[in-house]
């Protein structure tokens, strides 16, 4: 078992389902004292985890007013701030963090309480792309500066290191000479080289308990903070080059990288068709995250003169356990607002797996699956406190903090900028099976038989096939 050495002082930020199930997984690969560790989060959740772990933990919820004076005294230079909250700005602590010297990951780029559902902002300004463009800018053209990862858990962050695995296996299996890409221009050049139009992040969630959702209860296996608050952003997109039809109810941004668009309705409320090699097709949410827009971004290319000449269509196509299915009709049955009772699925979990990986279309071989099927038990088996989903997470964290530790210099940076192969080996071993499965599935497989359908047969990779009507 590889065991990182670290220096420095830890502390986690947020101790919810992610943070107590990657816990012990940092014990278990950081080699560093225990009593260096200290939990800053909002509730009492994850106390009795800490607890039995030996690691401090203080419970404070952090606000624009009082953040700095919480984490000043607990950050310097060479310390790592891993921040797994919600409702706290990540631009702050990023700020901060290269104030103190300190280093920094997080899963999600979070806006302070309510940011997510402003109606004082418009759906351009509470997207994902707004975020993720706030933390980018904070990178201001500095070499050198304490690293921070953005956005490292399974998705956005692992993904995107299965987008590169599966483009190489792919050039591989079709005969495309291909050797490691040595940076984002060559990668680039690799997808579009291989003819692929569109990347889902397509995950399918079967976990199940013998306690079923009750009316008035949301419920889900991970947080639910978190899933309610991006479920209610706008769906967003990595817009494609091969696009031919722009949505009537898509809106392009104003400002930033132009990779992504959105559309005016929540990601929660919108569906798309995909596939995985053992659901098969299903229809899955178009949830906004950040991976559909820096994947979207990494894989553009562009002329001499800034025209972009190739870029995938990117999206996530989710669909959660079925207990959050029913959560969120009910919940959008409710105008949005979110239910009162809530329970997160854990030692309860009876059966079931998350297939989680991505779906790379329109190559030669028509669309290849790539990714970790994980079964509850198997997880319950590789680590304490996780069921599948959040293992498939905090692997992803852990794989994560253990890049960061080995390259403390490297400004602000996003999963798709660093070593995929690194973070893997970090990885996989908590990721249960891995697999790549080729398909000849479309989404124009069996439209029109019961009903008429508009549908682009000459071009079966276009949005509009795969989105719901």
């Amino acid at each position: 078992m590889e065991k990182i050495p670290f220096a420095g002082r830890l502390v986690m930020l947020g101790c919810g389902s992610i943070g107590q199930g990657v816990l012990p997984l940092i014990l278990r690969h950081i080699d560093m004292p225990r009593e260096r560790i200290h939990i800053l989060t909002a509730d009492e959740r994850g106390h009795d985890v800490a607890k039995e772990s030996g690691v401090a933990i203080t419970v404070k919820p952090l606000t624009r007013e009082n953040y700095r004076a919480l984490l000043t005294p607990l950050l310097g230079a060479g310390d790592f701030l891993v921040n797994l909250s919600v409702d706290v700005s990540s631009v702050a602590l990023i700020a901060l963090c290269r104030e103190l010297g300190a280093l920094y990951l997080d899963t999600c780029i979070e806006p302070w309480a309510g940011g997510y559902t402003d109606p004082t902002l418009t759906p351009s300004q509470r997207s994902n792309y707004a975020l993720r463009e706030s933390a980018l800018a904070l990178a201001g053209g500095a070499s050198g500066a304490p690293t921070a990862l953005l956005t490292h858990g399974a998705n956005p962050g692992l993904v995107s290191h299965f987008v590169k695995q599966a483009l190489l296996n792919i050039a591989r299996d079709t005969g495309v000479e291909a050797d490691m890409p040595a940076g984002r221009d060559e990668w680039a050049a690799l997808a579009e080289r291989l003819g692929v139009k569109v990347i889902h992040i397509a995950e399918r969630d079967t976990q199940s308990a013998d306690q079923a959702k009750a009316p008035g209860e949301f419920v889900n296996t991970w947080s639910i903070d978190g899933f309610a608050g991006e479920g209610r952003q706008p769906a967003e997109l990595g817009w494609g080059t091969h696009e031919r039809t722009f949505p009537a109810d898509a809106r392009r941004h104003e400002f930033g990288c132009g990779a992504a668009i959105y559309l005016l309705r929540p990601g929660a409320g919108t569906r798309v068709r995909t596939w995985t090699p053992l659901e098969g097709p299903f229809h899955g949410f178009l949830v906004t995250h950040n991976e559909s827009i820096s994947i979207a971004d990494y894989y553009t290319r562009r002329g001499a003169n800034g025209t972009v000449i190739y870029r995938p269509t990117v999206h996530y196509a989710y669909h959660p356990c079925d207990d959050a299915v029913l959560s969120l009709h009910e919940m959008a049955g409710k105008n949005w607002e979110l239910q009162k009772r809530q329970r997160l699925m854990m030692d309860e979990i009876a059966r079931g797996m998350d297939e989680l990986g991505v779906l790379l279309m329109g190559h030669a071989r028509n669309a290849y699956w790539y990714g970790s099927r994980l079964t509850v038990e198997e997880a319950r088996r590789l680590a304490p406190y996780n069921n599948a989903t959040s293992l498939q997470v905090t692997a992803a964290v852990l794989g994560g903090i253990v890049w960061v530790i080995e390259n403390p210099l490297a400004g602000i940076v996003e999963p798709d900028h660093i070593d995929h192969a690194r973070v893997l080996k970090i990885a996989l071993p908590y990721l249960g099976e891995m697999a790549g499965a080729y398909s000849d599935w479309t989404p124009l497989v069996g439209r029109g038989v019961l009903f008429p359908e508009e549908v682009d047969t000459s071009s079966p990779w276009q949005f509009g096939n795969f989105r719901v009507s």
